[in-house]
């Protein structure tokens, strides 16, 4: 069902303006995502109509922009992801692990998208695989799925990694698997100091290759002795590395990942009203516990706009990474092993390829089945159903 106001319905009320007022200061990246979620679910992007097999009800539908940062077009691409993903389930407790960058660095990250970024998965990942293989810790080889957040509840700029990690490994002969303790993976405060070390130690590679921008209030940064300056403070303080309790089970890693790896910067589901005061919508306030965390914002639409597009990510950049055993080709292979090592079933290989669901819903007057009964392009719209196909009393919409 489609929420009473969506991002959308902001972007096409206050984005010719904005476009307007910030002609030339936006990137092209920006300018493609706004327009995709403007026209996400209109004629601009041509459609379909079905009708009703029994009844002769017809509906027209739209089609999706598609872009990874539209609140419409999450659900489905979750959806799909969350069955290719199923079959990589071990038996076994999952954690779920944050990586969260300090302010100081936030800042220079915001202006250095792909850079920083890459460089937040490379020095989180390696962290974690670094620590477990240590024979003090947990001595073996683990898997990781990683996803990327850059926003706070609020749209703030927060960039931070989330981590679905199988609770245990494989040994370094590869023979048998290696359980964790029940409630314990690895220790916070040593992932956050080789974390620290690894990243700083790569972010300063990065200035001295010349691979850093800076701009506005940033652009003495481009000094060198600015640059050590401004990140002196964060040398010394603890950077936040969360381990959250374990998973109850399987089915609760998949539904979390459902909430998490195709998420963005806000959902449709938070907004309250657009006025002329603004946009508000509803955040958390992590300061608060309890009834108080759940708070009401407003901004102003053209705030709401540049915070939302903070979150853009550059083009062909993966925010949803795999390391160690869940790693690319090499996946199914290494989990079939951890499967025989630990004595359960491997998962029946398909022997025709499983045709998808059929995802449109039923008719709204009978729940007949519906089928596509013409398609239209960009720029057009459907042409009237004939009159035999709407019988009486059906309103056709």
């Amino acid at each position: 069902m489609r929420a009473s106001l969506e991002v959308a319905d902001i972007f096409r009320a206050a984005g010719p303006a904005y476009r307007t007022s910030h002609a030339g200061h936006l990137s092209l990246d920006k300018l493609k995502v706004m327009s995709a979620i403007e026209h996400c679910r209109t004629a601009a992007l041509g459609g379909h109509v079905d009708a009703c097999e029994d009844c002769g009800h017809w509906r027209v539908a739209y089609n999706s922009c598609r872009n990874r940062h539209c609140p419409r077009c999450q659900g489905a691409a979750a959806r799909i992801w969350l069955a290719e993903r199923e079959a990589d389930l071990l038996p076994v407790g999952y954690f779920h692990v944050v990586f969260t960058l300090p302010a100081e660095v936030a800042d220079i990250a915001l202006q250095n998208k792909a850079a920083v970024y890459g460089l937040l998965f490379q020095a989180a990942s390696e962290t974690m695989t670094t620590i477990a293989a240590d024979p003090k810790h947990l001595g073996a080889r683990i898997g990781i799925t990683a996803v990327l957040h850059t926003w706070g509840s609020a749209l703030t700029h927060h960039p931070h990694i989330h981590m679905i990690v199988p609770g245990g490994g494989l040994s370094p002969d590869g023979t048998r698997w290696v359980s964790s303790r029940p409630a314990f993976l690895l220790p916070v405060r040593v992932l956050s100091k080789l974390f620290r070390r690894l990243f700083l130690t790569r972010l300063m590679a990065l200035h001295e290759a010349g691979r850093l921008a800076f701009f506005g209030s940033l652009a003495p940064l481009a000094d060198r002795r600015a640059f050590l300056r401004h990140l002196s403070p964060v040398r010394k303080k603890r950077w936040v590395v969360y381990a959250k309790p374990p998973f109850a089970g399987p089915e609760t890693v998949l539904a979390y990942l459902s909430r998490y790896t195709h998420r963005v910067a806000i959902s449709n589901s938070r907004l309250i009203r657009l006025d002329d005061s603004g946009v508000t919508f509803r955040y958390k306030d992590y300061r608060c516990g309890g009834a108080e965390r759940q708070q009401i914002m407003t901004l102003t639409a053209d705030e709401f706009i540049r915070r939302f597009l903070l979150h853009v990510l550059p083009k062909g950049f993966h925010r949803i990474r795999h390391y160690g055993l869940l790693a690319g080709a090499t996946r199914k292979s290494h989990l079939d092993h951890v499967r025989q090592l630990l004595g359960v079933a491997l998962p029946a290989a398909a022997d025709t390829p499983i045709e998808p669901d059929d995802v449109r819903p039923p008719c709204p007057c009978c729940g007949g089945h519906m089928v596509v009964i013409e398609t239209f392009e960009r720029q057009h719209q459907p042409r009237a159903p004939p009159a035999s196909t709407v019988p009486p009393g059906v309103r056709a919409l």
